[in-house]
């Protein structure tokens, strides 16, 4: 009997499974287990369940809300001579009659079911009949309320589960924080004791991440055509793919036109154009017709295209869930990448009065607890927006996988800036002088009383005095000028940390104003201390421009004290960069290497203390890079 790699080569033309696909397709298969598993958009989660499909006799089934997913997977499988398909609302009457006749007559492996579809019992009682040695649920975040994408159709799937009695089952998402991952469990009736959980493939070292903070639309709109280019060249010939997120209709037509004029191929897509047309710019961005699609996020679920070199949000997202689902679109074919995220002050008005309406789009009938809980995990992205140390390894504790993180990616905006620090953490103990600070922010809000936003709360701590402040009447406030020593945008900076920190919060309504929390009135007060970091002193300077990347070892007190060692460990470097098909950055970065020549480590004990050296990179290359060193520290006897 062939072996289950052989079967992998022989049905998908692949090699060998990733470790993570292993361990999951064991589980399932040799343990008939239930197995939820958490990877990232594009790491391969599909065959987790098309392949235990080709192996388990009977018609196994997949519930997934990706219609354009399920038609391009469905298509992918014919082709290799595996009988699937899907059920969907796009089919029409006729040729739905016809597959649900095939599936009754168990003419097929494997069946993607729309999760809408569970409504009809009909189609319940079907599968039930057809005894599915296997259920997999895709996308399996959406059945959690405090997720992201919440989807009411999959709360049905718990139910279909009992009636289908499958003997293996598998849930799968790409963005999973620790508790709706136990939410997932509890819904599918997935014991924690003897549920396998497999969460891998989060860390993506290739992607710089960056983010800016900007309140004018129009600023935003051209760091995004600026990071389009630099990614992607000349629009005549352009070396990969875009995608700019933005949070309204009206910004993707306007940004998409921007784009068009400076030549590119580009189209806007949102839920308001018709649904042809919307599967038309899919479509073409899917055959590289398209370089460039500026989207609501609608857009992206199931477009399976290695080659997208930069992803822009020129509004913040809702949560970093949604957030590094979105960009991780780039990069899949692991060469570099940029992630570019513009935030800014007025994000915040914005997302708040989204969170205020029903999903009718009327005011006042949204679930406090949920809407609560959805402005928590903005506010989690801001302190992502706010972070002062890598961004990755944010992203993956936040994630709780701990397993991968890297000790700093080296390139990401932060740990740039960081460059030659000891460590990219700060501390959260404000100074007298800061806590002071602090203070007289929280002392602006209670005296601005509703009269206004933050952009004009800001600019009262600052001390202007303009004829519209002097109609609002924030001249007169006692705290006019407070802090004229500071510039306006970094107390605008200040304020957006006071209200990702929770100690201020803003009304619902068009027109958001500021208000103390509970904690800011404490704080306020004294009764508390504060519990933030503020904005470091180069904001509210203009951004002085970034120097080019060092491709040399590093000189001066850099230098390492074995030049040779360094130069080998680099080789090291390279070729194992070259036998995975990846960057040499990926592998680690010079900084590494130069502390691994000083310091000499000859146990991974010893290569733990070097800086960029986490426990995703120990595990692929720590081995490597100590045979190098021990080769020098301890050389063979003669």
């Amino acid at each position: 009997m062939p072996t289950r790699d052989e079967q992998l080569t022989e049905r998908f033309g692949l090699p060998s499974f990733y470790p993570w696909q292993r361990e999951a397709i064991d589980a399932l298969l040799d343990d008939h287990r239930r197995v939820l598993v958490v990877a990232p958009t594009g790491g391969g989660k599909s065959l987790c369940y098309q392949f235990p499909a080709t192996v388990l006799r009977g018609t196994s089934v997949v519930i997934s809300p990706l219609i354009a997913l399920m038609d391009d997977q469905v298509r992918s499988l014919n082709d290799r001579g595996i009988e699937a398909t899907y059920l969907a609302s796009t089919l029409d009457f006729d040729e739905l009659r016809r597959r649900e006749e095939r599936l009754a007559a168990g003419h097929y492996c494997l069946v993607y079911i729309a999760p809408e579809r569970l409504r009809k019992a009909s189609l319940v009682s079907l599968l039930a009949r057809l005894r599915p040695p296997f259920v997999a649920i895709d996308e399996a975040h959406c059945i959690s309320q405090w997720g992201h994408d919440f989807r009411p159709d999959y709360l049905r799937i718990g139910e279909a589960l009992e009636a289908l009695g499958p003997t293996r089952v598998l849930a799968c998402t790409a963005t999973a924080t620790p508790a709706v991952r136990h939410e997932i469990l509890e819904r599918l009736a997935m014991p924690v004791a003897t549920t396998t959980v497999v969460l891998r493939g989060f860390a993506r070292p290739n992607l710089h991440l960056e983010v800016e903070e900007n309140d004018s639309m129009a600023t935003r709109r051209g760091h995004a055509i600026r990071a389009v280019a630099q990614a992607l060249g000349d629009p005549n010939s352009p070396g990969g793919a875009a995608i700019i997120y933005a949070g309204t209709r009206r910004n993707t037509e306007t940004t998409a036109a921007a784009l068009r004029e400076k030549g590119w191929r580009c189209r806007p897509y949102h839920a308001g154009l018709d649904p042809a047309l919307r599967e038309e710019v899919s479509a073409a961005f899917a055959d590289r017709s398209l370089d460039v699609v500026v989207a609501t996020n609608a857009f992206g679920m199931g477009i399976d295209r290695p080659d997208i070199r930069c992803v822009v949000h020129i509004q913040a997202p809702g949560s970093i869930e949604q957030y590094y689902q979105e960009v991780g679109r780039a990069g899949r074919d692991g060469q570099p990448a940029h992630g570019l995220l513009i935030s800014g002050s007025s994000d915040f008005g914005f997302r708040r009065r989204l969170l205020e309406l029903s999903h009718t789009g009327e005011q006042g009938s949204v679930d406090p607890v949920h809407a609560k809980h959805q402005w928590n995990m903005f506010l989690d992205l801001m302190r992502y927006v706010e972070a002062g140390s890598c961004r990755h390894d944010f992203i993956l504790r936040y994630f709780g996988d701990e397993r991968e993180t890297l000790g700093g990616c080296g390139h990401c905006d932060v740990c740039e800036e960081l460059d030659g620090r000891d460590d990219g953490r700060r501390s959260d103990d404000l100074s007298e002088e800061d806590a002071i600070v602090v203070q007289k922010a929280l002392a602006g809000v209670a005296r601005l009383r509703g009269r206004a936003g933050l952009a004009a709360l800001a600019a009262s701590l600052h001390g202007a005095d303009t004829e519209r402040m002097r109609q609002l009447g924030l001249t007169r406030l006692s705290t006019h000028g407070l802090m004229s020593d500071r510039p306006q945008r970094w107390i605008m900076a200040l304020l957006r940390r006071l209200m990702t920190a929770a100690l201020v919060d803003l009304t619902a309504g068009d027109y958001p104003v500021p208000f103390l929390t509970a904690e800011g009135r404490a704080t306020m007060m004294g009764e508390l201390s504060p519990r933030i970091i503020v904005p470091p002193e180069r904001v509210g300077r203009a951004r002085p421009k970034r120097p080019a990347r060092r491709k040399q070892a590093p000189s001066g007190l850099d230098k390492p004290r074995d030049g040779d060692l360094f130069e080998q460990l680099r080789a090291a470097r390279r070729q194992a960069a070259e036998e995975r098909g990846v960057p040499a950055y990926v592998v680690c970065h010079d900084r590494t290497l130069v502390e691994i020549a000083t310091a000499r480590p000859t146990s991974l004990a010893e290569l733990e203390l070097v800086h960029g050296m986490g426990p995703a990179r120990i595990d692929a290359y720590g081995d490597l890079l100590l045979a190098v060193v021990r080769a020098v520290v301890e050389p063979a006897p003669p």
